[in-house]
């Protein structure tokens, strides 16, 4: 991959504008149903995780690497699931290993931040948590599917 070539920083450009639409989609359905419907928040991460990988594979197939809808889709999905089943796997274990830390800062950070409560510091807890996660699982999902999924083209 070379970014100097402009088709490809285009390319980029737009592989992150379809996973910031994707990252909305996993935050505002984890908190949904996280603190919502009250759902555990690994259970409500793989959901949301779930639903933004659908978005992603759709427009990065439609918009992003339009040349790919040549091949068989079955294929591309098959990829882009196995990609987003270890991201998956990242974003839980990350989730699960921040979580905790995330929301015993947010508590420390009460003291001196007035827009953090007692009733929202969980919640800002588990969306710090989940912003790493997802942060880390980023470069995961791009790196695996530029040169795996989508390698193919140019």
């Amino acid at each position: 991959m070379n970014l100097k070539n402009s088709k490809e920083r285009i390319r980029f450009i737009k592989f992150a504008l379809v996973g910031i639409s994707g990252t909305f989609i996993d935050f505002a359905f984890f908190n949904l149903f996280s603190q919502v419907f009250h759902i555990y928040i690994q259970i409500a991460s793989a959901i949301s995780f779930s639903l933004a990988v659908i978005n992603n594979f759709y427009w990065n197939r439609q918009w992003t690497y339009p040349e790919s809808k040549d091949e068989l889709f079955i294929s591309k999905l098959s990829q882009f699931l196995i990609v987003s089943v270890v991201g998956l796997g990242l974003n839980t274990l990350i989730l699960t290993l921040l979580d905790k830390p995330s929301i015993s800062l947010t508590i420390s950070l009460q003291k001196n931040l007035s827009f953090i409560t007692a009733t929202n510091s969980k919640a800002i807890g588990d969306n710090l948590a989940k912003f790493f996660a997802t942060i880390v699982v980023l470069f995961w999902n791009y790196f695996a599917n530029r040169f795996w999924t989508f390698r193919d083209i140019l």
